[in-house]
This record gives C-alpha cells, sequence and structure tokens, in this order.
C-alpha cells in the first residue's frame, strides 16, 4: 500500500512500514523549546531526576516570546532557561546574542532540514514542515519526555491533500493560500491529521510562502502542514550550514487521504480573516466596502517576519507616510533578517514612512508586549491569530493578511487593495 511523506519519514525513523491510525515511539531529530513553554519542561525534567539531556545537540531553546525582558516575571522566567543551557552547555541555545523568531531562526541555521521529525513546545512549530519535514507542537511536559529519553510518541496522522492549482496573481501569497484553506474547511477541518500541500502551484512559491503556508496548518487543527521537497527547497538549504543530510520523501500515487481540496489560485483575490476567527476569510473586495480603520498595523511574526515579507512592505511604503491616526509596527523574524533589511535600505524606508521598528520578538503577537491593542482598537496583522484578546484589550479587533495588503493599509489608515 502506497505512503504519504508524513508516514514515510515516520517509517524511515523507526525502520519498518507504517500507516495512518498506529501509535508509535519515534526518535525526534530537533526538540525546540522558547521563553515561555521552556520552564515547564524544565521543571518536569528535573521533578523526573534527569541528570542530562538524552541527545543535547538536537535540542534547541530560542529566547524570543518576551526578550529582552518586559518585567521582573519574565526576566525570572528566561532566567530559567538560561541557567538550564549554561548547566547542560546547550550548543544550540539563542539569546539576545543571536536572537529570534524560533521559527525562522532554525530553518535559518540549518538546524531543521528535510526528513526531520520535529516537535516543540510552541503550536506553530508545524511551520517547519515547508522544508518537507515532520513538525508539529507539544505540551510542555511531552518535550521534557523527549528530553531525557530523544524520543516520543506519535499517533500517525491521516493526511488530507490540497490541491493548488495556477499560477499565483500579483499580491497572493503563502498567507492567501492558507487563509482561503482555512476558510474552506473551518478551525477544526484537519483535527489530528496532515494537510499535505501539492499542485502545479508550488512551484511559484519561494520558502517564505511556504513556510508561512505550513506555520497556520495548526490553524485548522491539522496536526502538521507539509511540502515535498524541491529544487527550492535544496537552494534554501545549500547555504545554510546543516545538521545533518537532508532527506526527501515524497508520496506514492496510491497513497491514501481522507479527502481531497483544490484550489485554483489565479483565482484568489487577496483574503483577509475577519475576527475573532482565522476560519471566517473574507475576499480583498469585501473588506474594501466595509471600510474599516485601522489604529495599528503590524507586520512581523514566525508567519510573515521575513525578509520577503520586509521587501514587499518597503515597496508599497516607498515615498509614502503612514496615516496620522495609525501605528506600523514592523518586527523582523531574526537579526539576521534586520541585518539584511538594514543593508537594503527598508529599515531606513520604513522609519522615514513612521513605523517603528522592532527587535526580533513574538511578543505583539501573543499580546504580551511591543504592540498592545487598547480598548475598541483594530489591528491589521501579519500574524497567525485573531482571537478575542490574542494582541491585547479583549473588545480590540485583529484582521489578518499578508503583507502587501498591511502595508498599504497602514498608509490610507483602513484596510486597502494592494493591488
Amino acid at each position: 500500500m502506497g505512503q504519504t511523506i508524513t508516514e514515510k519519514i515516520f517509517s524511515d525513523h523507526i525502520g519498518r512500514a507504517v500507516y495512518a491510525g498506529e501509535i508509535v515511539r519515534c526518535p525526534i531529530d530537533m526538540i525546540i523549546g522558547n521563553d515561555i513553554t521552556t520552564p515547564i519542561s524544565i521543571r518536569a525534567f528535573r521533578e523526573s531526576g534527569a541528570k542530562q539531556l538524552a541527545k543535547p545537540d538536537n535540542f534547541s531553546i530560542v529566547m524570543d516570546h518576551f526578550i529582552p525582558a518586559k518585567d521582573i516575571a519574565s526576566a525570572n522566567q528566561a532566567k530559567i532557561s538560561r541557567e538550564f543551557a549554561y548547566e547542560h552547555n546547550l550548543k544550540h541555545f539563542f539569546d539576545e546574542k543571536d536572537m529570534g523568531i524560533e521559527h525562522a531562526l532554525l530553518p535559518e541555521k540549518g538546524l531543521v532540514i528535510a526528513g526531520d521529525v520535529i516537535i516543540g513546545a510552541d503550536s506553530h512549530t508545524c511551520t517547519h514542515g515547508a522544508l518537507g519535514a515532520f513538525a508539529t507542537g507539544m505540551g510542555s511536559t511531552d518535550l521534557a519526555f523527549a528530553m531525557i529519553t530523544g524520543d516520543n510518541w506519535f499517533k500517525i496522522p491521516e493526511a488530507i491533500k490540497v490541491v493548488f492549482t495556477g499560477v499565483p496573481a500579483p499580491h497572493i501569497y503563502g498567507k492567501d493560500l492558507i487563509l482561503e484553506v482555512i476558510r474552506q474547511i473551518g478551525v477544526d477541518g484537519a483535527l489530528y491529521q496532515t494537510l499535505e500541500f501539492v499542485g502545479d502551484t508550488i512551484p511559484h512559491l519561494g520558502m517564505a510562502d511556504r513556510f508561512s503556508l505550513c506555520n497556520m496548518a495548526i490553524e485548522a487543527g491539522a496536526k502538521n502542514g507539509i511540502i515535498a521537497g524541491d529544487e527550492i527547497t535544496k537552494e534554501f538549504l545549500a547555504d545554510k550550514n546543516l545538521r545533518d543530510e537532508p532527506k526527501y520523501f515524497y508520496s506514492d500515487d496510491d497513497a491514501k487521504y481522507v479527502k481531497t481540496i483544490k484550489i485554483d489560485v489565479s483565482k484568489l483575490e487577496p483574503v483577509i480573516a475577519y475576527p475573532h476567527l482565522p476560519e471566517n476569510g473574507k475576499p480583498m473586495t469585501t473588506a474594501v466596502d466595509d471600510d474599516i480603520a485601522v489604529d495599528q498595523v503590524f507586520i512581523g511574526s514566525c508567519t510573515n517576519g521575513r525578509i520577503e515579507d520586509l521587501r514587499i512592505a518597503a515597496k508599497i511604503l516607498k515615498g509614502n507616510k503612514v496615516a496620522r491616526k495609525t501605528r506600523l509596527i514592523i518586527t523582523p523574524a531574526t537579526q539576521k533578517i534586520l541585518l539584511q533589511a538594514n543593508k537594503e535600505g527598508l529599515t531606513e524606508i520604513f522609519v522615514e514612512a513612521g513605523a517603528v521598528v522592532s527587535n526580533p520578538t513574538c511578543g505583539a503577537c501573543l499580546g504580551g508586549y511591543m504592540g498592545i491593542l487598547a480598548d475598541d482598537e483594530v489591528c491589521i496583522s501579519t500574524t497567525n491569530r485573531n482571537f478575542v484578546g490574542r494582541m491585547g484589550a479583549r473588545s480590540s479587533k485583529i484582521y489578518l493578511a499578508n503583507s502587501a495588503v498591511a502595508a498599504i493599509s497602514a498608509i490610507y489608515g483602513k484596510i486597502t487593495d494592494p493591488r
């Protein structure tokens, strides 16, 4: 019987053919923790009596949510991870000296690669499926189990095949594709299933679009999102100091899927997810007709904080000014991206337009700091969630969109079509 990519990755790790529905114990190639979730894992690790990590070089801690610390509580929480990293002489510990949002930083560092099994105590760990890896979020105690043993238990997920056809029109990006998928199937449409993205559109998507696509698989309830490796994947990995040799897997023609979804990308408009769920997708024309004024615009996060996103925004903002009653916050996903933006003159464009450029952080996305919304404020954001109170006050409203929509909306002070 044929296998999906996900089934093949698990089969390779376990040493026998496995299929959807089986419960298996599988070695982990990379465990990812952050400053919010890792302290809980560390406590469980210590309470177990464990003295050392099973695979120290396969464990990363990325300080990205409240770094630099926003208050005493976050400083003390960060201290727990720092002390653990120093105690175990962690090779892959990323703090202020080399900071970035974990799901942008680790691919940049070559620490997650095609064919991997990756877990992280962060729901958007599924981002790394863009590289042809199985990547999923788990709880902090699940992470601790993997820290102690080097492996974990999984139920092999069934798969949904998402077939994208056609060439994306200008200002249609990976963000629009995944928002359309979620609009069609809902936030629980792929519970504990794989979203496998295929079709003749894929070669037209760069890695930034692919990361965005897989990043939001969790917003449909999926266990993981995945895209088979191709020349674009190989080119992305080619200049990295890779942790290991990539392994490329491809689904068989007779692989079993629970359903197939087909989307003609050439007919898509930019998709705007209205409050308060990512499934509330509306076409751009509807959003324009609704004449939605915005108090804040945010461009960044593990979904859309890459250099490609900043280039898109800068092209639109160049020579323009942010609307008087609107704030624009831009957060590069890593320090390397920030340096590249400086080198290309993008940061200058942003500041001259009236934006504030922050350090890499998840802070604004989860309503932690660096962009909190006040009562009744409206934000258009390139982040991945627009739940009630997600970015601040419970009465605030968040609209999700791509980087081009966000940038042009900052200029006009209302949701605007970039085309």
